[in-house]
């Protein structure tokens, strides 16, 4: 046995145990379970050309060594992105913890309150700093949630006569340069017409629907827009504001003006810069919008038993019942990011917010006072941490890059300085030298670090914020690191057992992986400095390009989506640039599987397109009749095909290729969604199967952990007539020739957890690679043959065999009275995140096991699912009653003094006995999806206050 071999660590069978798996199969080997399940048609032709596997340790010194070759220089460019200091009892006890790390959306309330309660703190914080009524879970970046706030203010626009055709949004020539380059992107497609300028030249015509304005601006100047925003509301124009969330702790909350949303980033809240990523954005908006807000809201809801208990409200699922109606793509969050800043907003408390903030703005002052001894002009009146500087550029760069210091230059005569919150005394002692140098005067000593100006100021805050206990108790290591325990218990993440998420891929996130992002080498580089400040991350981002290309059969990759979802947009608002620069302008007819994930018809018009759905066979395939039909009819106008490979029902239709023909044929280009990708990668790939783009869920298929919910990245990798459209960034050119503008704030997206992926492609290798997906097919068919007499499988491919996945039948249960929720309920008491519920079939689990577990794990999960089968035969619909549906069972319960069930509580707790070797509890009865949808509750007060005010 090979101990250096990383495969022999990440993948979950051992050698020894796969004639037994081949035998349940009924197959003689993996080679045999390969011709079964893959088309000959569309088997790779060769190995891929990557390079040898590193062990685990060689790997460590490699990315080492790399990380030496960035140059740690003291950034005070801004723009959004802001050094920050993340306490390490956050560091060790959520960033570098696998039961944080390795939870997955917590789609089962019942196993993920403690996610749940810190994405309440999350909201909380949000909505207090802001003055709204409510805030999401967090977005993706702050251009994205611009974006978002631009989409909803478009969607609510007033319905009057005079308002309903307004197509116009007014962006402030202040806003970040990225946010600006994202709107353009977004707005194009949907016919919204962007005007850019002056806030104080505005003319509130009837033709505008919203207005976006930043808080503080660009360049740091804080402006009063409470009557920008008061003409704006008579005027049926809705507002937007950017804001710094640290600058609310001083500045009055936008809320306080009646402004419609307010976007951000929390990323100074403790998270790494990450040359960009990942970082979460905040949204919060008023409760009248609530039905529009973008990606998931967090509420309050109650069990069965009346007790308060948290879920995911509204829009839980928002694409996968609206689809094209949806108002937004985004079906995911940056929640281990906004774990975090929660935490920190809960560390520090408003108290010790408000002393950063101080700090933070004091010492902004006390360099305006010193540069301004020098005979320096500061531009900006009022301020929170930026100053712009008028002088010569271009000398104080020079001279600022030989002290290791980046400041951003927006003008030849202008230097802005971003003070942040790891900012000392001896960093701005060097910031003075700079200058002094520059203009050959003496340098000159700070003064006291008491001044404020914004406390003098009318836009002085006045509201009190985070009254809350939650962050007025925790303020000592001991006491936060056992609050995030309490939580962390409360969990069920991969570090407890399989999660075997069909669609979702919950596979081992190596240790070795996530190492390196603990490296302040990594951690600490602005997204817009220079670039040879970042050799070893271009080093790294241009093998993992060159790797993910090679892996998919294309030409060229763009890492700078940062989520699936983003990726489906960027991969279709590349189709549409491929299609204008040929004069087809009129090709926007988008034709989608009816069993494709709902973000795809809504990524669909998004991109400005019109979505047509083809139908699916009995077998689950794409029917092609339908297809050709489609295709003939829209012929002239067909702009692209979005198909999943393996199939959404968890099968290589071996039609494929005749499909992207048939869409090729007719001047279409084809699509792949890349969620099912850890079918293909080694065995075959999208270019293979004819497809022109693809995006890649790096969270699934290349290790990257899912987080809770995010983070996650989306690249997409293109065949050689789409290269010139790849996405670029107006601060670092990045993309094709004629690239599309922006897909994210940052150039290439959120570079910190590439690495993950880069180490997963370099621990492996071509062997390592190959033998994953090999065996992620293997466990799924295992799984499939060991359930064969219990459920049946709705689909398989000609030759009877799943791909990675598989779906079980769970209708005909509905004559025992048991819902297939009831059996995903059932499974927590086993110990067990249920599998993926009622997608894509109503009724029904899809099962992916992934390669990282192995026979013993798996054989535990099918004797669970026995078990239930089993205990469903027991039931009676006339009496329902039973251990399904009153599942899952708490240690309260079972703890009562009285036990009037009609079975044993050792069969409601412990079912098998490997149950009780590891015993999960969960920490509420089954919730009440309904009751916390018709009382909207997101924010953390005491959670019985809730019950008390809406039973009243």
């Amino acid at each position: 046995m090979n101990t250096e071999l990383f495969a022999l660590r990440h993948i979950g069978p051992r050698k020894e145990e796969l004639a037994a798996m081949f035998n349940s199969i009924g197959v003689e080997n993996m080679g045999q379970l390969m011709f079964e399940t893959i088309p000959d048609e569309i088997k790779l032709e060769r190995p891929l050309n990557l390079p040898p596997a590193l062990s685990e340790y060689e790997f460590a010194q490699h990315i080492n060594t790399l990380a030496e070759k960035n140059k740690l220089f003291k950034s005070y460019i801004g723009l959004g992105y802001h050094e920050a200091v993340l306490p390490a009892v956050i560091q060790r006890n959520v960033l570098e913890n696998p039961g944080w790390y390795t939870a997955y959306t917590p789609y089962q309330a019942e196993i993920a309150q403690g996610r749940l309660e810190a994405l309440i703190n999350f909201q909380t914080m949000v909505s207090d700093l802001t003055g709204m009524e409510l805030a999401n879970a967090s977005l993706l970046d702050e251009a994205t949630a611009a974006a978002e706030a631009m989409s909803l203010l478009f969607a609510v626009r007033s319905r009057t006569k005079k308002k309903s055709k307004a197509n116009k949004f007014f962006v402030s020539e202040e806003v970040m340069p990225q946010t600006l380059a994202l709107l353009e992107t977004r707005a194009t497609p949907i016919e919204v017409e962007l005007v850019v300028g002056k806030h104080e030249d505005f003319d509130f015509s009837e033709a505008f629907f919203g207005a976006l304005v930043q808080y503080p601006g660009k360049t740091g100047k804080v402006y009063d827009y409470e009557a920008f925003t008061k003409k704006a509301i008579e005027n049926d124009i809705k507002v937007a504001v950017a804001a710094d969330i640290l600058s609310l702790v001083k500045l009055e909350a936008p809320g306080n003006w009646g402004v419609d949303v307010v976007v951000g980033t929390t990323q100074r809240f403790g998270i790494p810069l990450g040359y960009g990523g990942p970082h979460a954005a905040y949204f919060a908006t008023k409760e009248a919008y609530k039905r529009n807000i973008p990606g998931r809201i967090i509420g309050v809801t109650k069990d069965v038993d009346g007790n308060p208990s948290m879920r995911m409200a509204l829009q839980t699922r928002e694409q996968h019942i609206k689809r094209d109606k949806a108002t937004s793509n985004i079906c995911t969050a940056q929640v281990l990011l906004a774990v975090m800043a929660g935490f920190y907003g809960v560390y520090h408390g408003p108290k010790g917010l408000t002393y950063i903030a101080n700090q933070v703005h004091r010492k902004a002052v006390q360099l305006t006072e010193a540069l301004e001894k020098l005979g320096l002009y500061q531009e900006n009146e009022l301020y929170f941490d930026t100053l712009s500087i008028k002088t010569n550029a271009q000398k104080i760069e020079a001279i600022a890059l030989k002290n290791e210091i980046n400041f951003y230059y927006p003008a030849e005569d202008s230097v802005v300085i971003s003070i942040n919150e790891a900012t000392s005394m001896e960093d701005l002692n060097k910031i003075v030298h700079v200058f002094a140098e520059a203009i050959g005067k003496e340098k000159v000593s700070l003064g006291n670090l008491d001044q404020d100006l914004i406390e003098a100021s009318a836009l002085n805050r006045k509201t009190s914020f985070m009254t809350q206990e939650v962050f007025n108790s925790f303020h000592s290591e001991t006491s936060l690191m056992r609050y995030i325990k309490r939580l962390e218990r409360k969990d069920l993440a991969l570090n407890h057992s399989m999660i075997s998420l069909g669609s979702c891929t919950m596979k081992l996130n190596a240790a070795s992986e996530m190492l390196p992002l603990s490296n302040p080498k990594w951690g600490n580089i602005h997204p817009f400095a220079p670039v040879n400040q970042a050799e070893g991350y271009h080093e790294m981002l241009e093998k993992l390009e060159d790797y993910l290309t090679e892996i998919t059969g294309f030409s060229a990759t763009s890492l700078q989506p940062n989520s699936g979802a983003q990726g489906e947009f960027a991969g279709l608002m590349v189709i549409r640039a491929y299609h204008l620069a040929n004069g087809d302008a009129h090709r926007k007819i988008c034709l989608v599987p009816s069993s494709a994930h709902g973000t795809n018809p809504a990524s669909a018009v998004m991109a400005g397109m019109k979505v047509v759905v083809v139908k699916a066979t009995e077998e689950g395939n794409i029917d092609i009749e339908d297809l050709k039909e489609k295709a003939e009819k829209y012929s002239e106008n067909l702009a692209a095909l979005m198909v999943t490979y393996p199939s959404t029902h968890g099968v290589f239709e071996s039609s494929i290729r005749e499909i992207t023909r048939t869409i090729h044929e007719h001047g279409g280009q084809v699509y792949m969604d890349g969620a099912n990708m850890n079918a293909q990668v080694g065995l075959t790939s999208p270019g293979r199967i004819g497809a022109d783009v693809c995006h890649l869920n790096l969270h699934k298929t290349f290790a990257i952990p899912h987080g809770g919910g995010g983070p996650g990245v989306g690249p997409i990798c293109v065949a050689k007539q789409l290269v010139p459209f790849l996405p670029s960034n107006p601060m670092i050119k990045t993309g094709g020739e004629n690239a599309i503008s922006a897909i994210s704030a940052a150039p290439w997206g959120s570079s910190l957890v590439c690495l993950i992926s880069y180490a997963y492609i370099r621990m492996l290798g071509e062997e390592g690679l190959t033998s994953s997906t090999e065996h992620a097919i293997l466990n799924a068919n295992y799984i499939k043959s060991r359930l064969s007499d219990f459920y049946p499988t709705l689909y398989s491919g000609e030759r009877g065999r799943a791909a990675h996945e598989m779906i079980i039948d769970c209708r005909a249960f509905k004559e025992k009275g048991i819902e297939v929720k009831d059996i995903a309920k059932r499974l927590i008491d086993y110990g067990f995140h249920s599998p993926t519920v009622s997608f894509p079939v109503a009724g029904t689990m899809m099962i992916e096991p992934t390669e990282s577990e192995g026979k013993a794990e798996l054989d535990r999960f099918c004797d669970a699912m026995i078990a239930i089968r089993k205990e469903i035969e027991e039931c009676d619909k006339s009496e329902p009653n039973n251990v399904l549906v009153n599942a899952p069972h708490t240690l309260a319960m079972l703890t009562t003094d009285e036990w009037n069930l009609p079975y044993s509580r050792q069969k409601a707790a412990f079912p098998l006995p490997f149950v009780s070797a590891n015993k999960f509890w969960p920490s509420t009865r089954r919730v009440d999806e309904a009751y916390g949808d018709r009382n909207l509750m997101c924010s953390c007060e005491p959670l019985e206050s809730y019950m008390t005010e809406t039973e009243n």
